[in-house]
């Protein structure tokens, strides 16, 4: 299976880091995006992040110059077009998605395996964009993609049992621990931490309690290693938001209505940790 090469669109944190992972166990990937400067400082975050691996002692100096030498880094789709995988992971934003997966259909061969990382978006609509449905399915990695061992994967009502053993392999194959679920809004991961962000975001909104507190309070009550608020900053308000309201409006249910501090912050472009503030203020 090594002999597969992987192709990955969109090359900013999750793109970057399903990409390092892939070159780290050998595999043979390209990396395209429309924005050269993105392309540039990606491949500078990913040998930053080795030498990290390197100075831990995880990876050898030669480990590191083998897997950068594994990644082409291309401004043009057309250059996914003789690839195996190809794992789409740009905006979460549906009408973009769609857009990239009819290309995608046209340009990569017939055999070729279309994933999305998307953290929210139907599979089945995804896979409707394309004439392979069977070969369409949901790669939801989790983030920093190096070091967090899951990758939900979600299953289409067209996706064949032999995409689905494939990928759940090649999952097993870079480390990671794939787990299964069907096609629904938000999938597991979201459809419950989600609502978990929209409520602690309430408790501040409401006073009742400053985001320190509320995240401390679920770290050390609760044990999860980062609190709701501080991981709101790190996913991104806009995307918390544009998550809570596909499960807002897919269920009807107005348990997923985005809390209005939430969407104030997004309009005074608040959106965490990739604009400098959020709930907490970050120095770049």
């Amino acid at each position: 299976m090594k002999e597969y090469k992987i192709g990955i669109i969109g090359a900013g944190t999750m793109g970057n880091g399903i990409a390092h992972v892939f070159s780290l166990y050998d595999f043979k990937v390209t990396l395209v995006d429309i924005d050269q400067s993105i392309l540039d400082m990606t491949r500078t975050t990913i040998i930053n992040n080795m030498n990290r691996q390197l100075k831990k002692g995880i990876i050898d100096n030669i480990k590191v110059q083998k897997s950068i030498s594994n990644i082409v880094f291309s401004k043009d789709i057309n250059d996914l077009n003789d690839c195996d995988l190809v794992i789409e992971a740009i905006k979460e934003d549906f009408d973009i998605k769609s857009k990239v997966f009819k290309e995608l259909d046209l340009i990569c061969k017939d055999s070729a395996i279309l994933a999305s990382n998307t953290s929210s978006i139907s599979i089945n609509k995804l896979s409707a964009m394309t004439n392979r449905s069977k070969n369409v399915i949901g790669m939801h990695f989790m983030n920093p993609v190096p070091v967090m061992k899951l990758v939900e994967i979600i299953v289409g009502k067209n996706t064949s049992e032999d995409t689905v053993n494939f990928i759940m392999d090649l999952s097993q194959l870079i480390n990671k621990i794939p787990i299964k679920c069907n096609d629904s809004p938000g999938f597991v991961s979201n459809r419950i931490l989600m609502p978990m962000i929209n409520e602690a975001a309430l408790c501040y909104q409401e006073g009742v309690a400053s985001a320190e507190s509320i995240d401390q309070i679920m770290v050390l009550g609760m044990g999860h290693p980062m609190g709701p608020l501080k991981l709101a900053d790190l996913i991104g308000i806009d995307v918390c938001i544009y998550i809570l309201n596909i499960l807002y409006n897919d269920l009807n249910n107005v348990k997923y209505k985005p809390a209005e501090i939430l969407l104030t912050m997004k309009k005074n472009n608040k959106l965490g940790k990739k604009t400098g503030e959020g709930f907490y203020n970050y120095e770049f």
